[in-house]
């Protein structure tokens, strides 16, 4: 059982599975070549085979539903490739049925034997699917209502939609007995640990351009003391500074200002006010004329900031080094620009040789690690969430969570 916060979250363990037939909902939304509608990208659909594999061992038939784009994008395609590929990694068919709730799909669930697994078609076909709506609302929607009879069981493994509050994810648990799949254990286990009062220091390292986001994290982690260090690169690092009272030139202010962010310096100023634990940087990495690149301390920029510079790296780094848990999400400069990578590369290295637990989410940061065999998944989780990450870390409540701890309550202590 995880707990986080107030909710309870049911895992394989917690509820054995076996002989039975189950609906596990996965995702398996995967980036799409516009141009030939294939999938360029299939490390999501690689991730399911533990989940997948224990529940076939244990004598289970599973149907797997999942989405893919929405409608009127380039990516809203059917589910056959991924069916494939599924087929592919865990070594096993998985039949694609080109149906989701009608009568070929109930017909074809129906006759399934012990072991077998069909992956239905994109969920999205449905309308249904595309509300949001509260959970005891989605158990009464024609997708749970016609396929929730068919099934024993419902295992949720897609913690990339648990921020959704959809059919397929906070419908069917107000009706089947449920659990969290070994990915969403996974994922809510390590996010877990955020909220643990016997894990600290704890030290957030915020980057990227997303800083509205991350404006939105700080003040939560602020306002519920959840951090003891918060240190900041990229755009919120020079937000910050700006808020902070800070000269950053004439060329930053114009970017800042290009890109919408003066009118966030009064919140981010709030925030200082209150206390808030903010690290910024004492010096930036710069682009100067002719494209020279100089250290400058950051009460006296000139060029166009693009990285945190040395003095900054080193002394993020003994913050890092002293946490219990890290959380990495957003880059400290342009790391597209290999000039500018240093510093989000040395303190990703310094997270990774810490005594602390590492949590890296946001594409970005996540490949900085390069794809290395050489991480222990005991001290370090790369979080695939994306949004719902973005979410539990600004402190929003997450439906699937909230409908998987509803339904252990309701629908399994209950019997």
């Amino acid at each position: 059982m995880i707990k986080v916060n107030d909710l309870e979250i049911p895992t394989l363990d917690d509820i054995s599975f076996s002989g039975n037939k189950l609906l596990v909902r996965i995702d398996i939304n995967s980036p799409v070549d516009p141009k030939t509608g294939k999938l360029i990208d299939d490390s999501r659909i690689k991730a399911y085979n533990e989940t997948i594999k224990e529940l076939v061992n244990k004598g289970n038939s599973l149907v797997l539903i999942s989405h893919q784009g929405r409608p009127g994008d380039s990516d809203f395609i059917s589910l056959e490739e991924h069916a494939e590929l599924l087929s592919k990694y865990l070594d096993m068919n998985v039949e694609f049925v080109e149906d989701v709730m009608g009568p070929y799909a109930r017909e074809r669930i129906k006759n399934m034997k012990s072991g077998e697994v069909i992956l239905l078609d994109n969920v999205r076909f449905v309308s249904e699917e595309l509300i949001e709506a509260p959970p005891t609302q989605h158990a009464k929607s024609y997708l749970v209502k016609r396929l929730s009879p068919l099934f024993d069981g419902y295992v949720n493994d897609a913690f990339a939609t648990a921020h959704r509050s959809q059919a397929s994810i906070v419908g069917f648990p107000m009706v089947l007995k449920s659990t969290a799949g070994r990915v969403m254990e996974k994922e809510v286990s390590a996010l877990a640990k955020i909220f643990n009062a016997d894990e600290f220091p704890k030290v957030f390292v915020l980057g990227g351009g997303k800083v509205l986001d991350s404006i939105r994290i700080i003040e939560n982690l602020v306002k519920r003391r959840l951090a003891d260090r918060i240190l900041t690169g990229g755009l919120i690092a020079e937000l910050f500074a700006v808020a902070k009272g800070l000269d950053l030139g004439k060329e930053n202010m114009q970017i800042l200002e290009k890109k919408g962010l003066i009118s966030l310096i009064p919140r981010a100023r709030k925030i200082l006010l209150s206390g808030g634990p903010i690290e910024i940087p004492v010096d930036f990495k710069v682009e100067k004329e002719e494209g020279k690149v100089a250290e400058e301390p950051s009460n006296k920029v000139t060029g166009v900031i693009k990285d945190i510079g040395s003095t900054t790296v080193g002394i993020y780094s003994s913050f890092i080094k002293d946490a219990k848990v890290i959380v990495m999400r957003g880059p400290m400069g342009v790391i597209e620009d290999e000039r500018f990578r240093e510093g989000s590369k040395k303190l990703l290295d310094s997270a990774l040789e810490s005594q602390g637990y590492l949590i890296i989410g946001g594409g970005h940061m996540i490949s900085m690690l390069g794809g290395s065999s050489e991480i222990n998944p005991s001290k370090v989780h790369v979080s695939t969430g994306g949004g719902a990450l973005l979410l539990f870390l600004a402190g929003e409540r997450l439906p699937a969570l909230e409908a998987l701890d509803l339904s252990y309550k309701e629908v399994v202590k209950k019997k």
